[in-house]
């Protein structure tokens, strides 16, 4: 009987003692509900963005609180492994937005966002335009969108996008690409920088089979990760791909 009288003693305390716990690791490491939500390395901090520009609407990109990422066909990525989080954006149902895909869609939600409707505008191969001139609504973006990734890719963006002469600056919406078949590009999703100036950033990617946007860890520089180390020289490794940094080019 004594023991059971200690027992019953202590068991409130033990759980009151277990539910603080529980609550401050919850208020030491809040939840990441977007791209702003990612804190960037020791050191370093955000840059200050215009509010209706490209970068600070992708700073705001909602994530998914499933880290998985899924194919279209819902199906799991088999590599699960690339990604530190998942972008809470439409993927479609069709093996369709995959690499450049991903971006422009991107591009596209912030334009539609903005109401800049006519600047929704992408060129396939042959640089014919496919302009967004339907109406103005969430299902006519979603078919014109369907139309542009089947005819445009990484070979028409590249052409597309403006080629950067100054490399030793980096914004959000940049975008490193390499046109080809097979061909990849990733787009930069946010900046911070140190006292110095040093910068680092996010990048997020599609991939093949069409499948979740997603932001992509460092596989190089790991006490970085997710962050990405600014250089103008020498290649980006990215965990699918590597790029060379003059690669990068800019809307």
């Amino acid at each position: 009987m004594r023991y059971l009288l200690l027992y019953a003693t202590i068991l409130p305390i033990l759980i009151t003692v277990n539910h603080k716990l529980k609550s401050n690791v919850n208020k030491q490491v809040p939840a990441e509900k977007q791209v702003l939500d990612i804190s960037p390395p020791t050191g370093y901090s955000r840059v200050t963005m215009g509010n209706s520009s490209f970068g600070a609407w992708l700073r705001q990109v909602n994530l998914k609180k499933d880290k998985t990422v899924k194919l279209f066909n819902g199906s799991p990525k088999r590599n699960q492994f690339a990604q530190y989080a998942v972008l809470d954006m439409p993927v479609g149902d069709k093996d369709l937005q995959q690499c450049a895909d991903a971006i422009m869609r991107l591009r596209a939600e912030y334009l539609f966002s903005k109401g800049r409707f006519n600047e929704i505008l992408f060129y396939d191969n042959l640089g014919r335009p496919y302009q967004f001139q339907a109406l103005h609504s969430r299902t006519n973006l979603e078919k014109y969108l369907e139309k542009v990734f089947t005819w445009c890719g990484t070979l028409s963006l590249e052409k597309q996008l403006k080629h950067i002469y100054d490399y030793n600056d980096i914004h959000a919406g940049d975008v490193f690409i390499h046109g080809g078949s097979p061909g990849h590009a990733v787009i930069v999703m946010d900046i911070a920088a140190n006292a110095r100036g040093e910068k680092v950033f996010l990048l997020a990617q599609s991939y093949m089979p069409a499948q979740d946007i997603h932001i992509l860890k460092n596989p190089v520089m790991h006490e970085k990760s997710p962050w990405f180390a600014m250089q103008t020289v020498g290649k980006l490794q990215t965990p699918e791909w590597e790029f060379h940094y003059k690669e990068r080019k800019t809307w």
